[in-house]
C-alpha cells in the first residue's frame, strides 16, 4: 500500500547509513558512507560536520532512488551517535569549529575541577549523569572559549549548537527546525531529566548560553520535513532518538524490566525502568529511554569500555591470526576447568568501577595454560563485565528487574552463537539474540512509524521487532559463581 515505508537515517561514529523499512520492520535496501575521524591532539577526536551532512543526503538519496518507491515513504526517523556536538552560525549555517566527538577527552581538566569543587552530586541529581568529558556541555563551552568572538556571538543569539540529530535536522529542513529529542538532550549535562527541560542551573555551571540550545521534542514528534530538492518531495521527519535508546526500541524493550546490550567495540547495556527514575548507587547513568506523548520512560545505562576490542587484541596483541572466528575456535579448544582470568582494562574500567587508571591483566596462569585458555578468558571477560552491570542494575532498580529478566543482545559479538551461550551461562540470564543487527536504525524507524500513524503505539511498533533466538543458561550454578568470584578477585588487582 502507498505511504507505508519508513526511511531511517543512522548517523554513527564511523559511518552514516540509511535504511528503508516496510511496516513489518523488513529492510528493503540500505546505503552507507564511511566517516573520517581526525585526531588533532592527544585525546582529541573530531568530525567534519559538513561531511556528515553531505553523507546523510547522499545515503538518503541512494536508498530512496534504488528502491523505486520514494513516493511510498510515509516518514523519516533519525538516530545518531550521542554526545558529539557542533556549533554553527545561525545566519550562514556554517560550523565555526569541527564537531567534537563523544570519545574526545580534551575537557577532562574542566570536569576534574568541577568534581574537586564538589559539584558532581548536584549534577547527577539534576541530569542523571556523571561529570565526564564524554558528555556534551564541556565540549560546547570549550568551542565558545577557543574560537575568537564565539562566546559573545552565542550570548547574542547568533550561534546555535546541537548533537548530530539536531545538526542534520536543521540542515535537512533548510534551517526551519532547530530541535533535538529528549534522549539526546539527556546526554548533554544540560537537561533536567525530572523536569524534562533545559536546566538554567546546569547551563550556568557549564557556561553554555541557553540561547544556543534547541527545542526539546518527544521521540515521536513533528520535526518538520526535508527540503524538496533532497528526495524530490518533502518527507516528514517524525521520529528521533540517540543510538542506544533507538536500539532499545528496535529490540522491542518498551516495558519496565526489559533490557538490551549492544556488543561492538565496547558494550552499552540499558534496562527500561518505566516511569521510575532510579538513583544509582553503583554509578550507573540514569537516562531518558524515550519520551512519547509527553510521557517519559527512564533507563539505567552501563558501559563496558572494551568488548569486541578485546577480541581484536587477541589478533593484534597476541598474534592469533584469522580474525574473530579463529579466536573463537581457539577459545572453544580451551581446557574446560581452566582458571585463567583476563581483565581487558586497556583504557580503564567502565561501570560500575569507573576507574580510568586501571590497566589490563592476566591472572591464574599455570604451566598447562596457553593461548586457548587466554582466548577463552578474553571472551569470558565480556560476559563477566556484563554481569557486573546486571548486578548493579539489579541493586539499583529491583522493581524493574523481575525474576524472568532476559537480556536482548545485538552487535558484532552477538553473531556468535557460542559467545551468546557463554553470555547466558556466565550471567545466569536468558539471552535473546537478534536475527537482524541494524536495530538502531530499526528503532528510529519504529518511532517515525508511530509518528506517521503506521503504528498505533510504540507497543504495537515493538511487535515488528526482528525474530530472535533465545538461549537459556546451561552452566551449573556453582561453576558460574566460581567464575564470577575469580573475576571479582582479579578486578581489584588491575586498579592502580
Amino acid at each position: 500500500m502507498a505511504q507505508e515505508l519508513i526511511l531511517a537515517l543512522d548517523q554513527g561514529t564511523t559511518s552514516t547509513r540509511a535504511i528503508l523499512f516496510d511496516r513489518a520492520g523488513v529492510s528493503l535496501g540500505e546505503a552507507s558512507r564511511p566517516l573520517r575521524q581526525s585526531y588533532p591532539a592527544d585525546g582529541w577526536v573530531e568530525h567534519d560536520a559538513e561531511e556528515i551532512y553531505a553523507a546523510a543526503v547522499a545515503v538518503l538519496r541512494e536508498v530512496s532512488e534504488a528502491s523505486g518507491r520514494s513516493a511510498d515513504i510515509a516518514a523519516m526517523g533519525i538516530t545518531n551517535q550521542r554526545e558529539t556536538v557542533v556549533v554553527w552560525d545561525r545566519a550562514t549555517g556554517r560550523p565555526i569549529h569541527p564537531a567534537i566527538v563523544w570519545q574526545d577527552r580534551r575537557t577532562a581538566d574542566v570536569c576534574a575541577r568541577l568534581k574537586a569543587g564538589g559539584h558532581e552530586p548536584r549534577v547527577t541529581e539534576v541530569t542523571g549523569l556523571l561529570l565526564d568529558p564524554y558528555f556534551s556541555a564541556t565540549k560546547i563551552a570549550w568551542i565558545l572559549d577557543k574560537v575568537p568572538g564565539a562566546r559573545a556571538r552565542a550570548e547574542a543569539g547568533e550561534l546555535l549548537c546541537g548533537t548530530m540529530d539536531c545538526w542534520v535536522i536543521w540542515r535537512l529542513t533548510g534551517g526551519a527546525v532547530h530541535a533535538t529529542d529528549a534522549t539526546n538532550a539527556s546526554r548533554t549535562l544540560l537537561f533536567d531529566i525530572g523536569a524534562q527541560t533545559w536546566s538554567p542551573e546546569m547551563a550556568a555551571l557549564f557556561n553554555v548560553p541557553s540561547a544556543m540550545l534547541p527545542k526539546v521534542l518527544d521521540c515521536v514528534d513533528d520535526y518538520g520535513a526535508t527540503r524538496t530538492d533532497i528526495l524530490g518531495r518533502a518527507v516528514p521527519i517524525r521520529g528521533v532518538a540517540g543510538d542506544q535508546q533507538a536500539a532499545l526500541m528496535g529490540q522491542g524493550c518498551v516495558a519496565p524490566g526489559q533490557m538490551k546490550a549492544t556488543y561492538g567495540t565496547g558494550c552499552f547495556m540499558l534496562i527500561n525502568t518505566g516511569a521510575e527514575r532510579p538513583v544509582s548507587r553503583a554509578r550507573l547513568l540514569t537516562t531518558v529511554a524515550a519520551r512519547v506523548g509527553g510521557k517519559t520512560t527512564y533507563a539505567l545505562e552501563g558501559s563496558i569500555f572494551v568488548a569486541g576490542a578485546a577480541i581484536q587484541w587477541l589478533g593484534e596483541g597476541l598474534g592469533i591470526t584469522g580474525g574473530p572466528r579463529a579466536a573463537e575456535a581457539l577459545a572453544r579448544a580451551a581446557k574446560p576447568d581452566h582458571a585463567v582470568v583476563v581483565v581487558p582494562a586497556f583504557t580503564g574500567l567502565g561501570a560500575p568501577w569507573w576507574d580510568a587508571e586501571a590497566r589490563g591483566g592476566i591472572f591464574g596462569l599455570t604451566r598447562d595454560a596457553g593461548l586457548p585458555e587466554i582466548a577463552a578468558a578474553t571472551f569470558d571477560a565480556c560476559a563477566l563485565q556484563s554481569r557486573d552491570l546486571i548486578e548493579a542494575m539489579r541493586a539499583d532498580a529491583p522493581s524493574a528487574f523481575g525474576e524472568a529478566a532476559q537480556l536482548r543482545i545485538d552487535g558484532g559479538m552477538s553473531k556468535s552463537a557460542w559467545f551468546s551461550q557463554r553470555l547466558a551461562d556466565l550471567t545466569g540470564l536468558s539471552v535473546r539474540r537478534a536475527s537482524y543487527q541494524e536495530t538502531t536504525a530499526l528503532g528510529a524507524a519504529f518511532f517515525a512509524g508511530v509518528g506517521a500513524g503506521l503504528y498505533g503505539s510504540i507497543e504495537e511498533a515493538a511487535e515488528a521487532s526482528p525474530a530472535a533466538e533465545t538461549l537459556a543458561p546451561t552452566l551449573a550454578e556453582h561453576a558460574r559463581e566460581a567464575a564470577y568470584a575469580r573475576w571479582l578477585d582479579a578486578v581489584p588487582r588491575v586498579r592502580l
